[in-house]
């Protein structure tokens, strides 16, 4: 009888990703590019053009982001960066980023979901981290009944942060933890001012923003873009930097612990690690079947 032996190659690197492989590339692109549009329709509209709300959108809004989601994290495991074990950790850092959302209530901005789809993206890479954020806030809209014309809106800009994560060049020890911790807050703002773009010219629409900070239809990129970062100055800042500063502050306590639970996970679950297939060598003297 001929018995197969498996050889696993020990991993003898850290996993520490930002390569994107063709099928993932592809995916995320359709993704990005999709969630640009959705966002930056208000800079980039015809002069023509009216504020409209998007309520009566998401419905196709959903309809078109629900499966490049999918289609990220297929193409992740297409690439060989995951595998049934790698999708098994996405659902969880997804659930565990839905239930820490809600101990923050979104109160003065504080959400602590995000340090678990930033570490989670640097570890897993960028196709995960995208997947970890949008599917997310996607399970916390409903643990939190917070399902709504925003929705998609929050799930493009949380797979981003996610997909930024996986993208930071490599570091180690403190160095990678100032980068993280950067990041994070530089990410977490960016992130505020984005969601401001879903619902900034149906305000407008109902006349209660003064003229300075007020999406004006067919005014041109420069002058809408300087009206919107005004407006997010003197509206959400208050609320986005409390959130920068709570995820600054997680990652510097927490994030040398988590990143060393999660890459020890992602050893444990050998994502990358090569395996052969090897016929076993019988000694002369080994008895034959």
């Amino acid at each position: 009888m001929t018995s197969t032996i498996v050889h696993v190659e020990p991993a003898t690197t850290t996993r520490q990703s930002v390569h994107i492989g063709r099928r993932t590339g592809i995916a995320l692109a359709a993704a990005s590019f999709f969630g640009l549009f959705a966002f930056l329709w208000p800079l980039i509209g015809a002069a023509d053009s009216t504020a409209i709300t998007h309520a009566s959108e998401t419905p196709w809004l959903f309809a078109v982001l629900l499966p490049l989601v999918i289609a990220v994290v297929l193409a992740d495991m297409a690439d060989g960066g995951l595998d049934a074990k790698g999708i098994a950790l996405i659902g969880v850092l997804s659930a565990v980023a839905a239930a820490l959302r809600p101990f923050g209530g979104g109160h003065a901005g504080f959400e602590p979901m995000w340090i678990v789809i930033i570490l989670g993206g640097r570890v897993l890479g960028p196709g995960a981290g995208f997947g970890i954020g949008a599917i997310g806030m996607f399970a916390s809209a409903l643990l939190t009944g917070g399902v709504g014309p925003w929705l998609a809106f929050q799930m493009i800009a949380a797979g981003w942060v996610g997909l930024g994560a996986g993208l930071l060049p490599r570091a180690k020890g403190k160095s990678e933890l100032v980068l993280l911790t950067i990041y994070g807050a530089v990410a977490c703002i960016a992130y505020g001012f984005l969601l401001n773009l879903w619902f900034w010219p149906t305000v407008t629409v109902s006349g209660s923003l003064p003229a300075a900070i007020s999406f004006v239809p067919g005014a041109g990129f420069i002058i809408n873009l300087r009206h919107w970062l005004a407006f997010c100055v003197a509206t959400s800042l208050g609320f986005d930097i409390p959130r920068a500063i709570l995820t600054a502050v997680l990652i510097i306590v927490a994030g040398r612990p988590i990143l060393n639970a999660l890459r020890r996970a992602s050893r444990r679950a050998a994502f990358d690690v090569p395996v052969s297939f090897v016929s076993p060598q019988l000694s002369p003297s080994a008895p034959r079947h």
